[in-house]
């Protein structure tokens, strides 16, 4: 969660038994320093957008002196990567959206795989999470059987984290839940957005990307809030693009100011199951006792 999931959030969900992520996103050493600070040493770990992370490789090399649990490689080839990460003793975590993917993480030896479905916020691409989750389930079952597998897309509570179990993951990772979550850095205006947002009202779109001036590989999309800036300009990204150098400060300006309705609003589909916004620890406790409770209703 470039941008909203900082140290004061991966500490949080740590604390509560999970695994916390800072958002490292595309890269920048002071927000970077500054969040591991507010992590006060609790265990946490960090992401990051891979074909980003190659302009600046000496990012990782920077952060891996806090000693992250972990650090988590999405959208490219984590393969420049691995070796560094392993080297500092952090576990290696790929975030996959095709079984290319996953087979590629298996190869690399990836510690932990996430199978994340199109269901999910931000980016990613088309593969569901209903039928992608026990397929890639069943391809380290039968390669890497001591590699962890994460579901990823639309899980924000304990039935859906009882279904991750079933369908084959050993756990999820959550985003837009804990987007949701009074630790996360995001604007109050925004966070009032996703509790008036229902499960269709997403949509993945290349515009804001287009806005933001960022040249993300072929293949991925963003799933943000349908709002008045996706209904200007998805269908139009060509001409988004031949008058981006206007519309680009407008974008970063909505998005400084909260505005939900003129910039993007990053989350996904599990808004339809989300009523408020709550500590993180009191989201992943709750979902925790949730899921143990639908597992013991129908062992």
């Amino acid at each position: 969660m470039a941008f909203a999931g900082g140290g004061r959030l991966a500490a949080a969900v740590s604390r509560s038994g999970g695994l916390g992520l800072i958002g490292g996103g595309y890269g920048d050493p002071a927000w970077l320093e500054a969040q591991f600070r507010a992590a006060h040493g609790h265990a946490v770990g960090v992401g990051f957008i891979t074909w980003s992370l190659r302009k600046s490789p000496s990012l990782l090399t920077d952060v891996l002196v806090h000693k992250p649990a972990a650090v988590m490689l999405s959208f490219g080839d984590p393969r420049p990567f691995a070796a560094e990460v392993r080297a500092a003793g952090a576990r290696l975590i790929c975030q996959c959206q095709d079984m290319e993917h996953v087979m590629d993480a298996v190869d690399v030896g990836a510690d932990a795989v996430v199978a994340q479905g199109a269901e999910a916020g931000g980016h990613g691409k088309l593969r569901g999470a209903i039928s992608f989750i026990p397929e890639a389930a069943d391809y380290i079952r039968a390669t890497a059987p001591d590699t962890l597998l994460l579901a990823a897309g639309g899980f924000a509570d304990g039935r859906g984290l009882a279904a991750a179990l079933m369908l084959g993951a050993d756990g999820v990772l959550m985003g837009t839940r804990l987007w949701a979550s009074s630790e996360a850095l995001v604007h109050p205006r925004h966070h009032a957005a996703i509790i008036e947002t229902d499960g269709d009202g997403t949509i993945r779109t290349r515009v804001a990307d287009i806005a933001r001036q960022l040249p993300w590989p072929r293949g991925f999309t963003a799933r943000i809030r349908r709002n008045a800036f996706t209904d200007r300009w998805h269908g139009r990204e060509e001409e988004l693009e031949s008058k981006v150098s206007a519309e680009a400060p407008r974008y970063r300006t909505a998005f400084a100011e909260g505005d939900p309705e003129n910039t993007g609003v990053w989350f996904g589909e599990a808004a339809g199951l989300i009523r408020s916004i709550e500590p993180a620890e009191a989201i992943v406790e709750r979902i925790t006792a949730e899921a143990l409770a639908c597992l013991k209703r129908y062992s």
